[in-house]
């Protein structure tokens, strides 16, 4: 006589794949598609000043703050959208108005703003971004780096219509 065996394992894979399949009857829940947004980082809005005006650079340059900014959901790549960035450097403390300026994203929904070299701020080097415009709910960031000694940085985000 030959009978089939079924270890534990093949039927918990059998089982799980007829319940995903609904071959059980079972409805299986909807589950979440495409890009989360960006969840506001906690400091993120720290010494943000409303309306810090559209710059070529920050100060004397020499560090690049860098990212990318797409629609949640789909992940579509937003062009002409605000980002302010502002920091502790080597030129002033992050609270100073000298050391805040916006940026817009380019046609592939990227930016990139030259600024003094950012220097630990409470111990962490670290940068602050921040969507603020209308068309999509306002997200604050706050990337460390690894090192102070880098001379990029970089932050992505994914941002939510309102």
């Amino acid at each position: 006589m030959s009978g089939v065996l079924f270890s534990r394992r093949s039927l918990m894979v059998v089982g799980g794949a007829a319940l995903a399949s609904g071959a059980t009857g079972l409805i299986v829940p909807a589950q979440a598609s495409g890009l989360a947004p960006t969840p506001s980082m906690r400091g993120g809005s720290n010494n943000y000043r409303a309306g810090a005006p559209i710059v070529d650079r920050i100060g004397g340059g020499g560090f690049w703050m860098t990212g990318t900014v797409r629609r949640a959901g789909d992940g579509t790549p937003l062009p002409g959208q605000r980002i302010q960035i502002w920091a502790h450097t080597t030129e002033g403390h992050e609270r100073d108005p000298q050391s805040h300026g916006a940026t817009l994203t380019d046609a592939n929904g990227e930016f990139r703003l030259e600024m003094p070299q950012i220097v630990p701020a409470f111990g962490q080097p670290h940068g602050h971004l921040a969507y603020d415009s209308d068309e999509f709910a306002p997200v604050f960031l706050r990337p460390v780096m690894s090192s102070a000694k880098d001379k990029t940085l970089a932050a992505h985000f994914v941002l939510q219509p309102v």
